[in-house]
């Protein structure tokens, strides 16, 4: 265990010994060949156009609380950690046309190492280049282009954490080929169009099959494009002065994949095609803030069954997830959530169905950089909201964001 925590630490010293090491060269060149060093939005060194480099990082400390019941109120389960802690460097090299995107994770929880699985530091290792301002490609690990949550960077949420919706039917991250494209009509609005080709199986993939996963998205944004890229940051904190709105579809097919969810889950005893459909929207306007996301999975075969009759079956079904929210001050924000997972009656005797709904405030310090954030949430299994269900519980978290 100890061989897998040396490769992020590693890696870290060494980025952080290339910076000192840069800056020391940097603070020799005194001509006019000398780089510019800027700590606006992080750490940024560049040199004319022959390459940038920008360094942040961010944690996320959190303490939360599962009651026993929905009526037993003694503590069932304590959340005592550091959630997230981030490493990311992006920029160009030899022309800004040619762009790179890094992000290391060095937590228990993102190294994977709480499913039992071995330690996986790296979440985006990925190229990119320009054709146009409005056209470019990647090749290299990244987000897929799917649900509009799961997009929304970990640091831009208005809850401590995703929904359950996301967690059953996301497509979360993969490897392959990217490309973005964005049409502006003659007015206001606009169209942004994503595509990827991948390998199916998610994150830091092994040599598989040759099934692959194809995705295709597209957005409109009827009224312009939102302040400071507000249609991938949760809450109006940019106080919007007229309504924007961006309407959001994606299909993904997924051949011979090998996890119940896709790029996600624990391994299936067979592959099985499978497909997802979702549809989103992002609304911001005047310290009003709302978001609502529609998933639906589904698959010929999804039960796959080894020798011995043990069963692992592909999550299908449908999923929902909703936000509201309002800014109460510059820096103060409520957010109300509902959430639920509904699986196809196939697969139900082996996933319940799950609601939750939540309320959270945010008092945002530094805008999404650094803040404060306190939720608190109830969960009810099929159906039932009534608190006398033993399956039931409540949750509490407190979490602080900081980061550069």
């Amino acid at each position: 265990m100890k061989k897998q925590f040396q490769y992020p630490i590693f890696l870290s010293l060494f980025f952080a010994l290339g910076i000192l090491s840069m800056q020391s060269s940097f603070a020799q060149n005194e001509s006019d060949e000398r780089a510019l060093i800027n700590v606006k939005n992080g750490i940024s060194i560049s040199k004319d156009s022959l390459f940038l480099l920008n360094l942040r990082f961010r944690m996320q400390n959190r303490f939360g609380l599962n009651s026993a019941s929905g009526e037993d109120l003694d503590i069932d389960r304590v959340d005592f950690r550091i959630r997230r802690l981030r490493l990311r460097l992006d920029g160009y090299v030899l022309s800004p046309k040619i762009q790179y995107y890094i992000q290391l994770g060095f937590s228990k929880a993102d190294l994977d190492l709480e499913s039992g699985g071995f330690a996986q530091p790296i979440r985006d290792a990925i190229v990119y280049y320009y054709f146009k301002p409005n056209f470019y490609m990647g090749f290299g690990q990244s987000k897929l282009p799917g649900n509009r949550e799961r997009v929304v960077s970990s640091g831009n949420l208005q809850f401590a954490d995703r929904s359950i919706a996301n967690g059953f039917f996301t497509l979360d991250r993969d490897f392959g080929f990217f490309s973005y494209y964005t049409y502006q009509t003659s007015g206001l609005s606009q169209f942004q169009i994503k595509a990827a080709i991948n390998t199916g199986e998610g994150r830091n993939p092994s040599v598989g099959d040759k099934g692959l996963s194809y995705t295709g998205r597209i957005e409109y944004l009827p009224f312009g494009k939102f302040k400071n890229n507000g249609d991938y940051s949760e809450g109006d904190l940019e106080f919007e002065d007229r309504p924007k709105l961006s309407l959001g579809v994606t299909y993904n097919w997924n051949e011979n994949a090998h996890r119940t969810r896709g790029q996600l889950g624990s391994l299936l005893y067979e592959g099985r095609d499978l497909n997802v459909f979702i549809a989103d929207a992002m609304f911001k306007y005047a310290v009003w803030g709302a978001m609502a996301e529609f998933f639906k999975r589904g698959s010929k075969d999804p039960i796959t069954m080894n020798e011995a009759g043990d069963v692992k079956a592909v999550v299908v079904g449908i999923g929902t997830n909703m936000h509201l929210s309002k800014m109460i001050s510059r820096k103060d924000e409520l957010a109300f959530r509902y959430a639920s997972v509904r699986p196809d009656e196939i697969i139900n005797q082996y996933q319940n169905r799950l609601e939750e709904t939540a309320v959270g405030y945010t008092r945002y310090l530094n805008g999404h950089r650094i803040k404060l954030q306190g939720n608190l949430g109830y969960v009810w299994n099929d159906g039932q909201i009534e608190i006398q269900n033993l399956d039931n519980y409540w949750f509490a978290t407190f979490q602080v964001e900081f980061g550069i």
